[in-house]
């Protein structure tokens, strides 16, 4: 059962972190949403699709925002409590240490299971649709903009190559050139009519192209082919729309990556649970770096605190990279940073803690 004493600490640390998480999102969504207009003004992006692509992407990086917004929820609301010798009558009136510590972590296990949900589900379908998007974002700027009269296209970094010298309003095309340089050896496509289709099964890209030539060779040498066609099928992406969504290691599901052997999924599989058990090590800090005394400044445990949130999730990426290239061994994984960071902010606490006055009073007694 919660004691009355408990449910004060989660209502109060629970009213800040609500108002952080909307603090978050909003300048978060702001930020997203004036990249979504850019992508729009440049024809990048339908407009129909800008609330649908804006609201994956905040669900794709709410898994992010829930541990930094615990932490801050925990440090201002304790500190705030100590602030107003709330801590200090606790403390007077027999509250210990660790009901602090237990009320805090009753807040922070929901938190952690709720990120663990974002971060292993939510996550990547987002990541997935968003890519999903995207490519037919691509294949949106391929029949409208890449595929303008007068207009050269290149796809595939620069291999690929079209133009079309004009186009009706069925969006037919005449006067085609098209130059692949990913054969070999490269070709050259030449063809009086045209137009773009798109399989609607496997989302696949084709050019088709009627009344044509076709020459196969390098640029001044005698050894080349040549063919005439009455229609050709040429292939401008041989990807499905639905791979290209999938394509990415974040958009795969996590059960693909349970079963996965690669040391890069298992890399991705723990850097989505560091964002869970991060919730858990961040509030466990947040106890100790708040405040318990007024009497005493609070510049150095703020300052302990930021450089603490920051090596928090500098040490992921640095976490990640070691151990995909092997510097650290498989079975450590990439969790260790987290244990580490929390022992040496606990450590520089040590001396000035609670525990550690009455150790040495209890000595001197002796």
């Amino acid at each position: 059962m919660w004691s009355i004493v408990d449910r004060y600490f989660l209502t109060e640390i629970f009213k800040v972190f609500m108002a952080i998480m909307a603090t978050l999102l909003l300048v978060v969504a702001s930020m997203l949403f004036l990249r979504t207009l850019e992508q729009v003004n440049v024809g990048n992006l339908q407009a129909g699709l800008v609330l649908q692509f804006l609201g994956l992407q905040l669900l794709r990086d709410t898994a992010t925002l829930l541990a930094p917004a615990a932490f801050l929820a925990v440090l201002m609301a304790l500190g705030r409590m100590a602030r107003d010798s709330e801590l200090i009558a606790f403390t007077a009136g027999g509250l210990r240490p660790s009901r602090v510590f237990r009320a805090v972590l009753l807040f922070a296990l929901p938190v952690a299971l709720l990120t663990a949900w974002f971060a292993l589900v939510l996550k990547p379908y987002a990541a997935a649709q968003i890519q999903l998007i995207e490519s037919r974002k691509d294949d949106e700027a391929t029949r409208i903009s890449g595929l303008q009269a007068g207009r050269f296209y290149q796809q595939s970094d620069g291999s690929v190559t079209f133009y079309a010298a004009d186009m009706d309003s069925s969006s037919r095309f005449t006067g085609v050139f098209v130059q692949d340089r990913r054969s070999d050896p490269p070709r050259v496509v030449l063809a009086e009519r045209g137009y773009y289709r798109e399989s609607g099964v496997d989302g696949e890209q084709t050019v088709v192209l009627e009344e044509g030539r076709r020459f196969d060779g390098t640029a001044g040498d005698a050894a080349y082919t040549l063919l005439d066609f009455a229609r050709l099928t040429y292939y401008v992406s041989g990807a499905s729309t639905a791979q290209a969504g999938r394509s990415r290691r974040a958009a795969t599901p996590t059960g693909e990556l349970l079963a996965s052997a690669d040391i890069r999924d298992r890399a991705e599989l723990e850097h989505r649970l560091a964002a869970a058990v991060g919730v858990i090590a961040l509030v466990i800090l947040a106890v100790p770096l708040t405040q318990l005394s007024p009497r005493r400044g609070s510049g150095g445990r703020l300052l302990l605190a930021f450089l603490a949130y920051f090596a928090f999730f500098n040490g992921q990426r640095l976490a990640e990279e070691w151990m995909t290239a092997g510097v650290t061994p498989q079975w450590l994984g990439l969790l260790w940073y987290q244990a580490v960071i929390v022992a040496v902010v606990l450590g520089a606490l040590l001396p000035g803690s609670y525990a550690s006055r009455r150790l040495v009073s209890r000595l001197r007694g002796r």
